[in-house]
């Protein structure tokens, strides 16, 4: 939405145009929460009652720190585009591919860690 006033001056929305930068920069971030969230409550809750050991928090740490690699890439791929590229709408469809992957790793990859995790103690 454009506005104009009597002295030329014309604001611009903030709203009409996207950054595909920082909007990945932001679903990464909130991805790694969730992430982060999701990995100590499920893991949490497989390991209550079973100890001691500070083996499960050790690895829990590292699982942590493993995933942000992974969501590094998905930030890198955006962040070294220009403001004309960032700001162009046929990016869209690549931005929710790699939002909707961000959300899917952010979700599923605790409970398939966790449900490894299980199986393999349960093998053992």
């Amino acid at each position: 939405m454009n506005k104009s006033f009597g002295s030329g001056i014309h604001l611009v929305s903030r709203h009409s145009q996207v950054d595909w930068r920082k909007r990945m920069s932001d679903t990464v971030a909130y991805g790694l929460l969730v992430y982060t969230g999701l990995q100590i409550f499920v893991t949490m809750h497989a390991i209550d009652g079973k100890g001691s050991s500070l083996l499960p928090l050790f690895a829990l740490v590292v699982l942590v720190a493993a995933i942000i690699p992974l969501f590094r890439h998905f930030e890198r791929r955006w962040e070294g585009l220009d403001d004309i590229a960032a700001a162009d709408p046929a990016r869209g469809a690549a931005f929710r591919r790699d939002r909707i992957a961000v959300w899917l790793l952010s979700i599923g990859l605790p409970f398939l860690v966790t449900g490894l995790f299980k199986a393999v103690v349960s093998a053992i």
